[in-house]
């Protein structure tokens, strides 16, 4: 252009850029254009979730200047055309293909790029096309299932969305249109910017030059230290254990550590060079192993917590010692799991502004009135001035609860008066964000000739990072959950958090239960084969039941579903086994192996208050509105709490407008964790659709059973009933009816030795796996994955098809590649997650063994999807080589040790 600006055609428009030829496109579509769409995940073309397409070839916007879309056509997935994106969208939600939905348009701009060169392409070639976009929710298969399926008739379209209806998302139109709006994409215009200073090393001392000279800087509105927290610098997530600074105090813990925020405006701060922020730093010695942090010597991390031991959890069942000595054989092992990164698509992001006097703060947010009530400490504030507005959550698993962006956004706006917003690049959120637990643990178990476990014992050191977090809840959760679903009549279990200077470990979905799955499913086959037993006949064998306590004491008399998860694999465990001798007998490299291994999780918090509240409401016109505070991450909250409100309520689906989590506007639905939203939230549902049904059929003295209609500004009801709403009273809310019910599991406390009723509920499931090994390389390939899940009563099965799938990528990824190491990684292409290419088949078989509690008996389901997985695999690799693998992520170089020690050449 004459006037040097850069001119392409967008989305079938003239569009001109003034950015300077170098800027990523990505940053020019997005800011400069408004194409939201276009979604930032790594900055590095790793992810693929800014892919667009120029000049009809998908392209990652992230890795290519504004000056390449000179003189070109560029198309987001808005440019599609309409016919194609019509398929696409209907596909992607009749098949669950978007969830959290950040990776969506990525996938689809992919697809559409190859459905317009093959309109009815196969398995291979959909993974070959989508193979550079990355999803860490969906498992990928769905996604497949759609692409493979556009054009063909939409299956379930007539549902209503009962219970039990697999009906698509109530959310699902914003994710497959591109305008759901994550993070990042809500800050108004002209906003300033917050840029965190951390600490370069694990552990170090620091000290402030100049900071009045960086505050001089135009441009640069505020900058923010420890000594600007109006209130205590401090948060976290479990009561006597809020031990985390938002800024350092001479001292930092962990790499990547905040000591101070710069606020200004966006150009100023995209250009601002860290290395010239005034700090200096003395690195201090570091302890980064759980061992060597509980050494004398070693440096404590806090005074109060002796050998940098965190908390410990006991659980004392019978007499173990007695139990191993009944026994004829006793086997032990040692395992180690490392630290695994969520690696959601979307890095954490938000915007705070401050409104008439109250801090508004709209954040990608698992926990927001958790987060209120954190903030309303750091910033000396009540709850009440403070708003949490989660935005759309592009992935969380557990990392997105504690507080991320939150502190330095609210101080910032707080401090300058004008919005603030912020975005974690990749490698910030890496090195900062909390990760899954490494344990190292030891587990000792005795078996009769007769396959009856007489005793288990279990002791794991879980490195818990620099501070809390979550720590507290896998040290005493994971000894309530090592047995296994099985009856283990002599138990002891013991579990430490060790801190070390790591980043934090958090939540990350099951709280520890997977590390320990591991150790106890691996031993119990090296158990069955010492006796000569068929592993899936072990594990029935000694499988709970209803009516037999747990190594908790508790006794379930209805529920317990682990025999029929068990026995649904059988068809496939006896193919495979036959099938994989088979293929071994002609084969010489490449061995094929299938291994089983069962899982459970107590759904919700441990023996402790864990409630849900739900609002609804009648307004005069009709419009039927459900206030619904739990936050969807993906899993689906939206869908089935409106399932079971309207069930409950007795309407469709249809004739419910959803109000999503808002603290001004929806009552506390707890944090989206411990597979709790279902069951707790879902009895909330439940309660208040029961309560205002019947007010709704008290105003005529209606049947019990009694249809409901509603119409504009009546209600119809079986029987002749008709009301006139439009001439009741409007009351609180704007409101002539409304209900609010709260929900909270029945569970009791624990004693000395972990005896009580931790859960009114567990989930349970059984996972297959089929692998390939190939001996000379020490490469793992799944092949075929069978997963059973009771869920209770499948509130929506298309959903647990979903959160089954995508667990089990995750645990596919745990098992054979995912390893963050602290200082080290710091991006997707150095952290492996699974691609479209690396998830086999996965057939989910759903058991329906109904819940005394839970609603319409469904249970938790979310973290129970990858328990059984990574044990799974591992079983499978012994059945294929011999050989028993102790350390995961079953990397090639471990695989190919292993090997080597076993004789293989």
């Amino acid at each position: 252009m004459d006037d040097g600006s850069i001119g392409f055609c967008l989305n079938g428009n003239p569009a001109q850029s003034v950015a300077h030829g170098h800027v990523r496109l990505s940053d020019v579509l997005r800011e400069e254009m408004g194409a939201k769409e276009v979604k930032i995940g790594c900055n590095a073309g790793d992810c693929g979730a800014c892919t667009v397409l120029i000049d009809g070839l998908p392209v990652c916007a992230c890795l290519t200047s504004v000056a390449q879309a000179q003189g070109r056509d560029v198309q987001t997935l808005r440019g599609i055309d309409l016919v194609l994106l019509g398929k696409l969208q209907a596909s992607f939600s009749a098949h669950q293909a978007a969830q959290c939905g950040i990776c969506t348009p990525g996938m689809m701009i992919s697809a559409a790029a190859l459905l317009k060169e093959v309109p009815q392409p196969n398995i291979a070639q959909v993974q070959d096309a989508l193979g550079g976009v990355l999803c860490r929710c969906t498992g990928y298969r769905k996604i497949i299932d759609a692409v493979v399926a556009v054009g063909a008739p939409v299956a379930g379209a007539a549902a209503k969305g009962a219970v039990g209806d697999p009906i698509a998302r109530v959310d699902a139109a914003c994710k497959v249109d591109g305008s759901e709006r994550f993070g990042d994409d809500v800050a108004p215009e002209g906003a300033l910017v917050a840029l965190v200073i951390r600490s370069p090393f694990p552990h170090a001392g620091f000290e402030f030059g100049d900071l009045d000279a960086v505050r001089a800087l135009k441009g640069i509105e505020a900058v923010l230290t420890a000594d600007d927290i109006p209130g205590v610098n401090l948060f976290g997530t479990i009561p006597g254990f809020i031990d985390q600074p938002v800024f350092a105090l001479r001292e930092t813990r962990f790499k990547g550590e905040a000591v101070a925020a710069i606020i200004g405006e966006a150009d100023v701060i995209n250009a601002y060079d860290t290395d010239y922020f005034p700090v200096t730093w003395q690195e201090l010695p570091a302890v980064q192993d759980v061992s060597a942090a509980q050494t004398r010597d070693a440096p404590q991390l806090h005074e109060e917590h002796e050998n940098n031991v965190m908390c410990s959890g006991f659980v004392a069942h019978g007499d173990i010692d007695a139990g191993l000595r009944a026994a004829d054989i006793v086997l032990s092992g040692r395992f180690e799991t490392s630290f695994v990164e969520h690696a959601y698509i979307e890095p954490e992001a938000g915007f705070a502004e401050m409104v008439q006097g109250r801090l508004h703060l709209h954040v990608c947010t698992q926990a927001p009135v958790m987060n209120q009530e954190a903030l309303a400490g750091v910033l000396r504030l009540s709850k009440d001035d403070i708003r949490i507005v989660p935005t759309a959550v592009g992935g969380g698993f557990g990392a997105k609860l504690d507080l991320t962006v939150h502190p330095f956004l609210a101080l910032g706006a707080m401090v300058t008066g004008r919005p603030v917003r912020m975005a974690y690049s990749r490698v910030e959120s890496m090195a900062t964000s909390t990760k899954r637990h490494p344990g190292r643990i030891t587990i000792k178990g005795g078996v009769c000739k007769d396959g009856l476990l007489t005793g288990l014992s279990f002791d794991g050191d879980f490195n818990t990072g620099a501070y809390a977090s979550w720590g507290p809840t896998v040290a005493n959760r994971v000894p309530l959950h090592a047995s296994g679903p099985y009856r283990v009549p002599n138990y002891r279990a013991a579990a430490k958090g060790v801190y070390t200077h790591c980043p934090p470990a958090g939540a990350f979905r099951g709280f520890g239960v997977p590390q320990s799955a591991i150790a106890q499913e691996s031993l119990f086959d090296e158990l069955a084969e010492a006796i000569g037993m068929d592993a899936l006949d072990f594990r029935l064998l000694n499988a709970l039941d209803n009516g037999v306590p747990t190594v908790s004491g508790q006794v379930f008399a209805q529920g317990v579903g682990i025999k029929p998860c068990l026995e649904a694999l059988r068809p496939a465990w006896e193919v495979e086994k036959t099938a994989c001798a088979t293929f071994n007998k002609t084969s010489s490299h490449l061995k094929r192996g299938v291994g089983v291994a069962g899982g459970w999780y107590g759904c919700g918090n441990t023996s402790m208050a864990n409630p849900s509240t739900i609002k609804c409401g009648l307004r005069s016109d009709g419009t039927l509105v459900l206030h619904q505070g739990a936050v969807d991450i993906g899993q689906g909250s939206n869908t089935v709490i409106s399932q079971i409100f309207a069930q409950s309520f007795g309407v469709a689906v249809e004739d419910v407008v959803l109000v999503g989590a808002d603290t001004d506007l929806t009552p506390d639905a707890g944090k989206t964790s411990a597979s709790r939203q279902t069951f707790v939230t879902g009895n909330a549902a439940k309660l208040s659709g029961e309560s205002l049904r019947r007010q709704v059929l008290t105003l005529v003295n209606a049947a019990e059973d009694a249809q409901i209609s509603l119409g504009t500004g009546t209600l119809e009801m079986s029987g002749g009933h008709v009301v006139d709403l439009s001439r009741m009273e409007v009351g609180e809310d704007g409101y002539v009816m409304r209900a609010v019910a709260s929900y909270d599991p029945p569970t009791e406390p624990l004693d000395e030795n972990g005896q009580g009723v931790p859960y009114a509920q567990f989930g349970y499931t059984a996972h297959l796996a089929v692998v390939e090994v190939d001996t000379q390389l020490g490469t793992i390939k799944a092949v075929r994955i069978v997963a059973a899940h009771d869920v209770g009563q499948a509130i929506n099965p298309l959903l647990v098809m979903g959160q089954v799938q995508g667990g089990v990528a995750q645990g596919l990824g745990m098992a054979l590649m995912e390893e963050f190491i602290p200082g080290r990684t710091e991006n997707l292409h150095d952290y492996l997650i699974p691609t479209i290419g690396d998830v086999p088949p996965i057939e989910t078989l759903i058991i329906e063994e109904p819940d005394a509690h839970g609603p319409f008996g469904a249970k938790g389901l979310g973290e129970h999807a990858l328990i059984p997985t990574a044990p799974a695999i591992l079983n499978a690799v012994h059945n294929a080589t011999g050989v028993r693998l102790r350390h995961v992520p079953a990397l090639p170089h471990r695989v190919r040790a292993a090997l080597k020690e076993a004789g293989y050449e």
